[in-house]
């Protein structure tokens, strides 16, 4: 009788560098290389956090050399658990790095895309949504929208995301209020019933000021409301779902099935946003959508970061049949990292047909060291937010 050791490394192919580069402004990548000379590149990027995921990735790294990184799942059990204190932002963002890496490697291995290794596709394309919206009322505000949406209508986006601007208190101002509500229902007349449009909040709003602003911009149909209020208390998220009569939507700061469990199970909301690169990697991406479909809810991978991230949260998409559309910012597509870039038609992204995650790396480009001043706690989407009127700390 034969069987596989679970002590024994595979002696066909091991891990043998794990390298960092920081090449552009709010990106973070790394690349595994193997003894076979296969190489995986993942995205590493925790916004307002660029000095903390590469010490954990550095600490991870004494534990991935030497080993196969064909036991994805062993690797992943591995970093989670092994040390006394888990979870959190840098550890799981360190952890999904190096899980899409090894994805990479693996369908590079095996020759084909990575999604054929995670049960096959469900479909042949992955509907994305691009960040637009009104926020300026004024001429020259609104000619700015208009340019912006006639590029991306080029592309043929089915749905747009935009959010209110600026800090909000736990409550505000009529005029305040209507100026985010005029804006909305502007953008349903420019783009007409045919296209979906979203809203993200960002957390920045109370359970009572969510419930009111919904109900104001509900006339004119959102998909959906993201982060109405902070994502930590599935109790007052569920208390603004009970009364919006549309989708809400939280998760792209929820870190793994444990920290959805509440979420999922209260049904607190309608959709989730895990995000692939925090969330712990495809693999635990894809734990989430699974536990969730048994809730019938839908999934909408959060992704404002770069193509290796989009591409992870794109191996995810095609296997499971509870998603619903996946987030795609301008840098999303390529960023100059990509000798290839994504390429929207239709409003979607067709699924690769080649090795791995689907993206071959500019190597120049992306083993660049950028060092500009946007670099850095202050510049990073960290930094300091206060409220004018008395100098208290806000959130972002």
């Amino acid at each position: 009788m034969m069987g596989i050791s679970t002590n024994t490394e595979a002696k066909n192919m091991k891990i043998t560098r794990v390298d960092q580069f920081a090449p552009r402004h709010r990106t973070r990548l790394i690349r595994i290389t193997t003894d076979s000379g296969i190489e995986g590149w993942a995205e590493s990027t925790l916004e307002g956090k660029p000095k903390s995921v590469p010490a954990a990735i550095d600490e991870y790294a004494e534990y991935l050399i030497g080993k196969d990184p064909l036991r994805i799942e062993h690797h992943w059990q591995q970093m989670y658990r092994s040390a006394f204190f888990r979870g959190g932002a840098h550890n799981m963002t360190a952890i999904a790095a190096i899980d899409a890496a090894l994805w990479d490697i693996s369908g590079k291995h095996y020759g084909v895309p990575s999604y054929m290794l995670m049960g096959g596709n469900v479909r042949d394309r992955i509907r994305v949504y691009a960040h637009w919206g009104i926020s300026d009322l004024t001429d020259e505000g609104l000619e700015r929208s208009r340019d912006r949406l006639t590029m991306l209508q080029k592309m043929g986006y089915t749905a747009y995301k935009a959010g209110p601007s600026g800090n909000w208190r736990a409550h505000e101002p009529p005029s305040r209020i209507d100026e985010f509500v005029t804006a909305a229902y502007k953008m349903r007349e420019w783009v007409g019933d045919d296209v979906e449009l979203c809203f993200d909040f960002h957390a920045k709003m109370t359970p009572g000021l969510a419930v009111e602003i919904c109900n104001e911009i509900k006339g004119m149909r959102p998909m959906f409301v993201e982060e109405p209020v902070p994502q930590e208390n599935p109790d007052a998220l569920k208390r603004v779902q009970e009364q919006v009569s549309f989708p809400l939507a939280t998760g792209e700061r929820l870190l793994s099935r444990w920290e959805f469990r509440e979420v999922i199970e209260k049904q607190a909301v309608s959709l989730l946003q895990p995000d692939v690169a925090h969330c712990g990697g495809p693999s635990e991406l894809k734990r989430i959508a699974n536990y969730a479909e048994v809730y019938y809810q839908h999934i909408m991978p959060h992704c404002a970061i770069g193509p290796l991230a989009l591409a992870a949260c794109m191996l995810v998409d095609a296997v499971v049949p509870n998603f619903l559309i996946q987030e795609q910012v301008d840098a999303g597509l390529g960023n100059g990292l990509l000798k290839k870039p994504w390429v929207v038609k239709d409003g979607h992204i067709d699924l690769w047909d080649t090795p791995g995650l689907g993206v071959e790396v500019d190597e120049v480009e992306a083993t660049k060291e950028y060092d500009g001043e946007t670099y850095g706690y202050h510049k990073e989407l960290g930094g300091e937010y206060y409220f004018d009127n008395d100098g208290s700390v806000s959130d972002w």
